[in-house]
């Protein structure tokens, strides 16, 4: 068996070790339709004499653009990486004026997209990208080149053996692809990772998931132009995993029920709203049914793992998992036991809930700079414990600076970022990454999360104040969709609140309070007291200087679309603040 120590060693492993006849697995036209890992490698193989007889050579960039995931991104991306070219994935949701630059930026040849939506942007601003050569669309567009053209091109293998030579020549330290970074500031940063940051961060994350190799189905959604899942899906490539790709966010529900996967990937915000659905179905029932329910759920938010609740509880606990838990887990397929789960803090409610019904969400903590997993939580051996982010991935060293922040030396650091000596020299020092993450490390070796370095903030007072934690607390409320704190400089917390507008309007009907559109409901009286206590309740866990002494709601939802959010549903702090500037007047009196 060769050993893998370059992106595309994945696939011709996975073929040699099981030989899957669903490798790939994506829905076309109401379809699942799946590439075998034999296919799966013929067709990289394909491109890869395409591209070469479009003269594309080593350290070329070509650009990938999807609208959601699908078998093309993966087949294009061995294609590109056996030649020694880099692979430049691009989040679909970024501005036109993001799509220029990053092009532009990263001097990409050609792109490949998913869509219409997004040909149509890359368009807008073509002529402003002089080294972009022509553009192919997955689907079949009228107005763009299909790929099915470059597949075409590839059939004749009379160059293959010039493909083994650059296959031959690209070594683990090569670059491998360059991630632009949704920053919550400023320009995308491209961050340079080689085929052995990425290789070694999924070798070493793949000791942490325990899965039957070779007969297991995973359900994929989140972006595959995201490194966490990208990583995820070598992984699941190396462990003989079957990739099924969710048609889109909308879909994913139903797509859980058709798949019944053993395992996923999710960010906390998906877990949230996952478990608000379960909650709202149980709120609809009556009698001794919805008691039971409630009861279930209770006996849920207060698991600790390994029975250290005592006999009594575990008892409790397996008669809420025979009554209702069972159906929850049914209601997502039968068979999900593991969910890693990445990106943003996860509140330990859910971490809780949901292993007390047995789909096993287990925390993870990374970077795109560090390819991304520095830690994780896994079940066996005592090594899973709720609140932190878990232990060190094997070869990595992590040392807490003076001021908290989390410095991390290992093979899943990046070379650094593209084109930008002076910010690559920011965060680089000595072989430690600087993530820009406060934290601390338990005598029992699990790493815990406390802040964004910067995004804490002193209250005029000279008080720090961690807006995360308040934020993961607040977010707690059935009636908060989005929060934002906010208070630096001021003499007291405050918070921009984006409620959760189906809930509030069937809180709205059961308690005869009249609301018009959402302008007229963010400034109902009855709606602002209903809020208030919610606020009151999640104060009660801080300080008194960290408490949120006033909040506002805005009467529009926070997205990508309207720059609120990354890609990754992180908080744009900045834009937030901006674009409710007079909220923030009101709320400070300047």
């Amino acid at each position: 068996m060769q050993e893998i120590t370059r992106l595309f060693d994945f696939p011709y492993y996975q073929l040699e070790k099981y030989n899957l006849k669903k490798s790939l697995v994506t829905k076309y036209n109401g379809e699942w339709v799946a590439t075998s890992s034999q296919e799966y490698v013929n067709k990289s193989n394909q491109i890869s004499r395409a591209l070469l007889r479009l003269g594309i050579k080593p350290n070329d960039k070509i650009a990938v653009i999807s609208m959601s995931n699908r078998t093309e991104w993966n087949v294009m991306d061995i294609g590109i990486l056996q030649l020694g070219a880099q692979n430049v994935p691009i989040y679909p949701t970024i501005s036109e004026e993001d799509y220029e630059y990053v092009l532009n930026h990263s001097e990409a040849i050609y792109c490949f997209v998913s869509c219409s939506e997004v040909y149509n942007k890359v368009e807008a601003v073509r002529k402003n990208i002089p080294n972009l050569k022509e553009v192919f669309s997955f689907d079949e567009l009228d107005n763009c080149k299909n790929w099915s053209e470059i597949l075409a091109l590839g059939v004749d293998t009379a160059n293959q053996p010039e493909v083994e030579k650059h296959k031959n020549a690209v070594k683990p330290h090569d670059l491998a692809t360059l991630i632009y970074t949704s920053g919550t500031t400023g320009r995308p940063k491209g961050v340079m990772l080689t085929h052995d940051n990425v290789v070694s961060n999924a070798l070493e994350s793949s000791k942490r998931f325990s899965l039957v190799e070779g007969d297991t189905n995973a359900l994929s959604f989140l972006p595959l132009c995201h490194i966490y899942e990208r990583m995820i899906i070598y992984l699941y490539q190396f462990r003989g995993v079957s990739i099924h790709y969710a048609e889109s966010m909308d879909k994913i529900s139903d797509n859980i029920k058709e798949v019944s996967p053993y395992v996923m990937t999710a960010v906390p915000r998906v877990l949230e709203k996952v478990y608000d659905s379960i909650i709202a179905k149980g709120a609809a029932l009556t009698g001794i049914k919805k008691m039971l329910f409630f009861w279930a759920v209770d006996i849920g938010l207060k698991y600790e793992p390994y029975g250290q609740n005592g006999w009594w509880y575990e008892w409790q606990l397996a008669l809420a998992r025979k009554l209702i838990f069972s159906k929850w887990k049914a209601g997502l397929g039968g068979k999900l036991s593991f969910v890693a789960s990445g990106s943003a803090a996860l509140q330990p409610r859910l971490a809780r809930v949901f292993n007390a019904a047995e789909m096993g969400v287990m925390e993870g903590y990374g970077l795109t700079e560090t390819s991304p997993v520095i830690s994780v939580n896994d079940m066996r051996d005592g090594g899973f414990r709720i609140g932190t982010v878990g232990k060190l991935l094997d070869r990595t060293e992590v040392k807490i600076a003076e001021d908290g922040e989390i410095c991390v030396k290992g093979p899943q650091v990046m070379l650094g970022y593209y084109k930008d000596k002076e910010k690559t020299a920011e965060v680089l020092e000595g072989g430690y990454f600087h993530t820009g993450d406060i934290g601390e490390i338990d005598s029992d070796g699990f790493l815990k999360i406390t802040d964004r370095k910067k995004e804490m903030f002193k209250t005029s007072g000279g008080k720090y104040v961690a807006p995360q934690l308040l934020e993961n607390r607040f977010k707690q409320s059935r009636f908060i969709e989005q929060i934002m704190v906010i208070g630096e400089g001021e003499k007291m917390p405050a918070a921009l609140i984006q409620p959760d507008f189906d809930f509030i309007r069937d809180w709205a009907k059961i308690h005869n309070v009249k609301v018009g559109d959402n302008k007229d409901l963010v400034t109902n009286e009855k709606v602002l007291e209903r809020y208030q206590e919610e606020v009151d309740l999640a104060n009660e866990n801080f300080a008194k200087w960290e408490k949120v002494k006033q909040f506002r709601l805005t009467p529009d939802v926070w997205s990508i679309e309207e720059g609120h959010l990354t890609p990754t549903l992180k908080l744009k702090r900045k834009i937030v603040r901006e674009k409710y500037k007079d909220l923030y007047k009101e709320i400070y009196g300047h």
